[in-house]
């Protein structure tokens, strides 16, 4: 069965742009042209990805991730954004959009964003099928795979559907050093230079709702000069 994206986009000759080269690629397309109608379309379809303009009239994209992230509506975000500050990028990242692209873009690397989200989709459902292990203990850390639930103490950590991806790759693989490229391509599903900042951000993110001191972590290590590490029992008792 197709994939279902929902386009939210009040510019007309965009979204049909986009539309029309989706539905060439074979997904199920609906559009919504404001805020209002995009989230209720959001909240009451099952869509498999939402490509979600920032600058909306009604309600702005930032509104609608925030009220969808906050209903538990895990549904992949691709944020478009004509503003090209990185405080407008971080922001729509930090309330649980899992990528951007800022206007003007081309369709070509639109479609190769959307293609890696389904990619990455794809390979993280298979490996959970295959996976035994449904669950993960580190430290005081237990991640739950099927219900994407996170732990800490005797707390719940409110984590974003790709920060749970990126936690859970690094959790599963404890030690192993890993570049932004590699996170990008396994976590992300794409390698592309100039979007290590996307696994910055995440990475910050995740620190500063697992790390007790974030400045200066325990579990997200930072490799100088070559990337990050989830650290291992011993590494983490040697820091207490």
């Amino acid at each position: 069965m197709p994939n279902r994206i929902l386009i939210i986009e009040d510019n007309l000759d965009i979204a049909n742009l986009v539309s029309m080269h989706l539905k060439d690629n074979s997904y199920q397309v609906e559009i919504a042209n404001n805020g209002q109608s995009g989230l209720e379309l959001a909240l009451s379809c099952s869509f498999q990805l939402i490509i979600l303009d920032l600058m909306l009239p009604k309600l702005d994209g930032l509104q609608i991730c925030r009220e969808l992230r906050g209903q538990h509506i895990n549904t992949p975000i691709l944020m478009l954004t004509a503003k090209s500050s990185e405080l407008d990028r971080v922001l729509g990242l930090e309330i649980g959009a899992d990528d951007y692209l800022t206007k003007p873009f081309s369709i070509q690397e639109l479609l190769a964003r959307v293609k890696a989200m389904f990619r990455r989709i794809e390979c993280y459902q298979q490996q959970q099928d295959n996976n035994t292990n449904k669950n993960i203990s580190i430290g005081d850390i237990y991640l739950d795979a099927d219900t994407r639930i996170v732990k800490q103490k005797d707390r719940t950590v409110d984590l974003t559907a790709k920060e749970f991806d990126l936690l859970w790759y690094f959790a599963s693989n404890p030690g192993r050093v890993y570049s932004r490229s590699q996170l990008l391509d396994q976590v992300w599903g794409y390698g592309h230079d100039g979007y290590e900042h996307t696994v910055n951000s995440h990475i910050n993110r995740l620190r500063s709702k697992i790390e007790n001191d974030p400045a200066n972590p325990e579990f997200i290590l930072t490799v100088w000069g070559v990337g990050y590490k989830f650290s291992t029992e011993t590494e983490k008792a040697q820091a207490v």
